[in-house]
């Protein structure tokens, strides 16, 4: 009798891929993600002979239901599964190289269940272990000579477990081993550099690991991924990718962890190309990132800036199906924030809030952080009346994000408003950082009478003062020409723990710039003496008309060296400021001269074909006017030279204002009108142009003396 088999055979078919010509080792992850399969099923039915058995005994033949029923059974099993599986999962497969292998989730054997009564014993004698405090390491090891029961595999991997401080897992390790009761297997050593990792103790945990490469204990996933993940924390990158190189070697696969922990890796150390590889690699593996793993690629995206590569992460994402959570929201937003993209960071947090997760502080300081950089303060303000209304959580750099939002752009109503809700609300009172931003917005905003108020509340409620807070107030006082608060202010601040740096030492410089009378100069002085007394000497020696070029030069290249690289450029502006105070106009010119030497001016000068520029807007007033005059000089000696000249020629001074001095184009407006120089404003703010024709002329009858002195 002929039997009837039938099978099921399900078959992949991709139109994409169907040309056999054509062969495709490997492709991207996202062209085979968006390929579209179809799924075949073909049944076949071959006829096959039964043997006869002649020894065997003969027995009732079985009716042809019965035969049929376990094959029916399978076969409406495997359609059934057909049917669930729409999708088969992908596998990789390279036929250069033998397939990997491929731990299961539990990664580890686990023994049956069994009730072992010893437990309870064994789990007190833990918690008296982690409880005990000892000096020396022979105390400790007398405590585990008192364990209750023999320290045999189970047991000790018990103990082992429930140990909390890493110094006393790695003694019992130890010690479990020199007893050598029993072979000590992978899971031992797994506990113990867990342990070890919280304690970031990554020299032991490669002397374990390569211990048990000596004697032929097998390191597995979880192995690899705790060594990985502690070079990490200890930033030990390059250590990080030796160790997942050595891994990829001994052909075990990664798992998500150690995806996520190396793709991390590889971002901190900046090599994105290498980033981009093992995410494409690791896809076409068939592994399927986190949100861990996309907070990593945003976060890496976003410290260079690329927009497109924040793009992409988006995109992978609603490919992949993968839902993110609020830290990766939190990523994104930063990375649109560095990227310059606040439209784009606003509709991401739009679509985070429709989504049904609630942002935390996190979110909304990234997010008040990409409105202030922008100045969008209606949006800012929206933000955190929206906060208000939907009681959403804020702590103190929350606060402290909209108070600095609020100094940058001048909203002092809102600032004060924002400042009153921190007084009332219980857990988030004014600290140091907000009493030194509502500081600056006065000092920006030349309020002395706010400013010196706030002050005296903010010693009354043991607020410390820090040297930022200082400063703002100093200079406030000092533009407003109360120089006996200011002295005071400083002393008190001092006497507080303040301790003077290069930016209050600048503030100080650029008050003494505009000191109207000597007495009030030499109280500034005397300021500035207690903060930097090698600065005062130089400015003695500055102002000192007998002073050779030569000393001022050598002198000054070791004050620059000696100050901070954002604070040398004020330093120097605040120095022809003071000059030009005193009326010694050539030796502003020679600190213009060294400041240009010593690359504190870059880009001052700039010229094309059409036209030539003068840049000011990293100067102060005094310095400003000083490079006016000095490229008045060259120019008029080039009109003496009948050089070629541009059509145009351009002053830009910006429409901003200067961190000692206010109202550069307005100054500077001033001056060109004493000059009767034929430079008028352009239609861009803070810009001034001049024809060739009118400045040659006016340089004819303006420097004549001049460019005979200097033929």
């Amino acid at each position: 009798m002929a039997t009837v088999l039938s099978t099921s055979v399900d078959v992949c078919f991709n139109p994409q891929y169907s040309d056999t010509k054509k062969h495709s080792l490997f492709s991207k992850a996202s062209s085979l993600r968006q390929s579209r399969t179809r799924k075949l099923n073909i049944s076949c039915s071959s006829t096959k002979q039964p043997k006869t058995l002649e020894e065997e005994p003969v027995t009732k033949t079985p009716s042809l239901s019965e035969q049929l029923k376990p094959l029916s059974a399978t076969t409406f099993r495997q359609e059934q599964q057909t049917h669930v599986l729409s999708k088969p999962k992908s596998v990789w497969v390279n036929p250069t190289r033998p397939k990997r292998s491929v731990l299961s989730l539990q990664r580890q054997k686990r023994s049956a269940y069994s009730y072992n009564p010893q437990i309870k014993d064994l789990r007190a004698f833990a918690q008296k272990l982690n409880s005990s405090d000892f000096t020396e390491k022979s105390e400790f090891l007398a405590l585990l000579d008192e364990i209750p029961h023999p320290p045999d595999r189970d047991n000790s991997l018990l103990v082992l477990n429930s140990l909390r401080e890493w110094q006393k897992t790695h003694i019992f390790f130890d010690w479990v081993k020199a007893k050598n009761l029993f072979p000590m297997e992978t899971i031992f050593y797994n506990v113990a550099m867990k342990s070890l990792r919280f304690g970031r103790q990554f020299q032991l945990i490669e002397a374990m690991a390569l211990e048990m490469v000596e004697d032929g204990v097998e390191l597995d996933n979880i192995t690899y991924s705790t060594i990985i993940t502690c070079a990490k924390r200890c930033n030990l990158y390059d250590k990080a990718i030796e160790w997942f190189e050595r891994m990829y070697k001994t052909g075990l696969m990664p798992d998500e962890v150690t995806y996520s922990a190396i793709l991390d890796v590889y971002s901190k150390s900046g090599k994105v190309e290498e980033v981009l590889s093992l995410y494409e690699r690791a896809v076409a593996t068939g592994w399927k990132p986190d949100a861990i793993a996309f907070s990593v690629l945003g976060k890496m995206f976003g410290e260079a800036g690329d927009y497109d590569g924040i793009r992409y992460v988006l995109q992978e994402m609603k490919s992949m199906d993968v839902k993110p959570n609020v830290v990766v929201y939190n990523t994104l937003l930063e990375a649109m924030g560095r990227a310059g993209k606040p439209g784009l960071a606003r509709s991401l947090f739009n679509e985070m809030l429709e989504s049904g997760l609630a942002p935390n502080e996190k979110t909304l300081t990234a997010l008040v952080k990409i409105y202030g950089k922008a100045r969008w303060a209606k949006d800012a303000l929206q933000l955190w009346e929206e906060m208000k209304a939907k009681k959403w959580p804020m702590d103190f750099i929350l606060y402290n994000t909209l108070l600095n939002m609020c100094a940058d752009i001048g909203l002092e109503e809102e600032a004060e408003r924002l400042f009153d809700d921190m007084k009332e609300s219980g857990g988030c009172k004014p600290d140091s950082f907000s009493y030194t931003a509502m500081l600056n917005i006065y000092g920006s905003g030349g309020k002395a009478e706010k400013g010196m108020k706030l002050f005296e509340e903010m010693l009354e409620a043991g607020v410390q003062v820090n040297v930022m807070g200082c400063t703002c107030l100093v200079q406030c006082l000092g533009k407003a020409k109360r120089i006996d608060d200011l002295v005071s202010v400083f002393e008190t601040s001092v006497q507080r723990g303040v301790k003077p740096d290069d930016r209050l030492c600048g503030c100080l410089l650029s008050v003494m710039a505009l000191c109207e009378s000597g007495a009030d100069a030499e109280k500034v002085m005397g300021c500035l003496g207690r903060a930097n007394q090698k600065l005062v000497a130089f400015v003695k020696l500055v102002i000192d008309e007998k002073t050779e070029f030569e000393t001022v030069k050598e002198e000054f290249k070791l004050v620059i060296n000696g100050t901070q690289v954002e604070a040398r450029r004020p330093f120097c502006n605040c120095l022809i400021d003071i000059c030009r105070g005193k009326k010694q106009q050539e030796r502003a010119h020679e600190l213009l001269y060294l400041g240009t030497l010593f690359g504190l001016y870059p880009g001052l000068h700039n010229k094309t074909v059409k036209e030539w520029s003068l840049d000011v807007r990293s100067l102060s007033v005094g310095a400003a006017e000083t490079a006016l005059e000095e490229w008045m000089r060259t120019l008029a000696n080039i009109v003496r030279r009948q050089e070629d000249l541009p059509e145009v020629f351009l002053a830009q001074t910006g429409t901003g204002t200067h961190r000692f001095s206010q109202g550069l184009a307005n100054s500077f407006a001033s001056h060109l009108e004493q000059l009767a120089a034929p430079f008028k404003p352009s239609d861009r703010a803070g810009v001034f142009f001049a024809k060739r024709e009118d400045l040659v002329s006016w340089l004819e009858s303006k420097f004549p003396p001049l460019v005979a002195s200097q033929a």
